[in-house]
């Protein structure tokens, strides 16, 4: 079973712990031997309390030797080759020999050899009640064991073996268990706290993550990640929130193009229903023998082709926005003048548009504008604009003029009509596909609301942008610009 975050973590600071108190006792262990040159371990360094147990193994033996000596022949004390021989050995073991004889003094090692050392050494006590302990001399620091006994002539005598110590080691001694507690505990806190603080900037935010999947999981988006500080996790979460966002905007969009798709069936239910209603009510009348002339029968036949038009050019604005939607439309680009390429529409509408009762003008600018354009798409683009504003005119006199400038490196084309206008809540939208507005759904208005954005999807397929500005009841003009052509421009693609 894998481990945890939360478990590695706890396992990391507990090694570190671990790890960190080896090397302090192994730290405090050598600088113990250098302050006190004991370099024994720590249990005898504790078991040879100075108080209580001051010499080493070595040491006590030669001291019960002496004592033994003092008890059965005191007499052998006063002889100075041998107290010498027993110095010999002590000093091997790095202590002293200090004998008296009342307030004699009969022999002294030479390490030990400080004036008025005598003065600080413990009195006479023949009861030996108190026979280990520590003294102080000047700055040196000595452990000892003594042993208090009468000569035969009945002068009170003393044998003490020393060992000289660090000042520091009993401080040491005294101080070290209680920085062992206080470091543990330190270590131990700070190990908590830090496991307590990585673990809530780290697991806090992954279970609020994975708590947010689990939401998106089920289906909910209405709900917020945030971001805590800027590092690796904060980032994280933001990049976290940014994909709920996009995904909550997906499903939005989702949900508005299918409200679009049952309404562009509902719009093109009834666009197929009416000329198909008209067709069969004229096929009827000429099958029943309602056409009985041939004036009646031209009127019929023409009333049903311009129905099988009006549906050609349905399904074909259809069959053209969804391959311009899922980007399978190929462009031919070339180099084109914009001047001529729209004198040559405006001239093509012209008289049909005045049939109409709708006067159309062009203003160019006095020389040639070069752009790489697909002519095709962009005269269906121009074609769509212009019909678009045909559709709604509802003032007596009825314009529509396109407008030709230049940019720095664009081309700016404006097609301007003096109908309705559009609201401006409905501005935004209107390039939108499937977008129809509040138009009227009679006769040829409306149309299946794919004009302007197929429009919107061949300029952008150009490289250029589309947009509209209007005021209610002022007229509307719509915009699209295109790039200008280069000395490249080699009509392989946009410049």
């Amino acid at each position: 079973m894998p481990l945890s975050i939360r478990i590695r973590l706890l396992l990391s600071f507990t090694s570190v712990l671990m790890v960190t108190i080896i090397l302090f006792a192994a730290s405090a262990y050598l600088i113990t031997i250098a302050v006190t040159g004991d370099v024994r371990s720590f249990s005898d360094f504790y078991k040879n309390h100075y108080k209580l147990n001051p010499l080493s193994d070595s040491e006590e033996r030669i001291f019960l030797e002496l004592k033994t000596l003092a008890k059965t022949d005191p007499e052998k004390l006063m002889d100075e080759e041998l107290l010498s021989d027993y110095d010999f050995q002590l000093r091997i073991v790095q202590a002293g020999l200090y004998v008296r004889k009342e307030s004699e003094q009969l022999f002294v090692s030479p390490s030990l050899r400080e004036p008025k050392l005598g003065t600080v050494l413990p009195a006479y006590e023949m009861g030996n009640n108190q026979i280990r302990n520590t003294v102080n001399h000047g700055s040196r620091f000595f452990a000892y064991a003594k042993f208090d006994f009468a000569f035969p002539d009945k002068d009170r005598g003393s044998i003490y073996v020393l060992r000289e110590r660090s000042p520091f080691a009993e401080m040491i001694r005294k101080l070290f268990p209680i920085l062992i507690g206080v470091l543990l505990a330190v270590l131990l806190f700070t190990n908590w706290l830090l496991f307590r603080l990585i673990t809530r900037s780290i697991i806090q935010p992954l279970n609020g993550l994975r708590q947010s999947a689990e939401q998106i999981k089920a289906g909910d988006l209405h709900f917020e990640v945030k971001a805590q500080g800027n590092d690796e996790i904060g980032q994280l979460c933001a990049s976290f929130e940014e994909m709920r966002r996009q995904l909550k905007h997906s499903v939005q969009l989702q949900v508005l193009y299918e409200e679009n798709r049952k309404e562009l069936l509902s719009s093109i239910s009834h666009d197929l229903r009416t000329p198909i209603t008209t067709i069969k009510g004229y096929v009827e009348g000429i099958r029943d023998g309602v056409a009985d002339t041939q004036l009646k029968m031209d009127k019929y036949l023409d009333t049903i082709h311009s129905k099988v038009i009006s549906l050609d050019r349905l399904v074909d604005e259809l069959f053209l926005y969804s391959k311009l939607d899922l980007k399978r439309v190929p462009y031919s680009f070339e180099p084109t003048d914009l001047r001529s390429f729209l004198q040559d529409i405006v001239e093509e509408l012209r008289f049909d548009l005045e049939l109409q009762g709708i006067h159309i003008e062009g203003v160019y600018p006095d020389r040639q504008v070069p752009a790489v354009a697909d002519r095709d798409k962009l005269k269906r683009v121009v074609l769509n604009l212009i019909d678009n504003g045909v559709k709604y005119m509802d003032k007596d006199g009825k314009n529509i003029t396109v407008r030709l400038t230049e940019q720095e490196d664009r081309a700016k084309v404006e097609i301007t009509d003096n109908g309705p206008g559009i609201r401006a809540e409905q501005l935004p939208h209107i390039f939108e596909q499937f977008y129809r507005g509040e138009a009227p759904r009679g006769g040829e208005a409306g149309g299946s609301g794919l004009g302007l954005a197929i429009a919107r999807q061949i300029i952008e397929g150009h490289g250029g942008s589309i947009w509209a500005e209007s005021e209610w009841g002022q007229g509307c003009s719509i915009y699209f610009t295109l790039k200008k052509a280069t000395d490249k421009a080699d009509g392989s693609g946009v410049e």
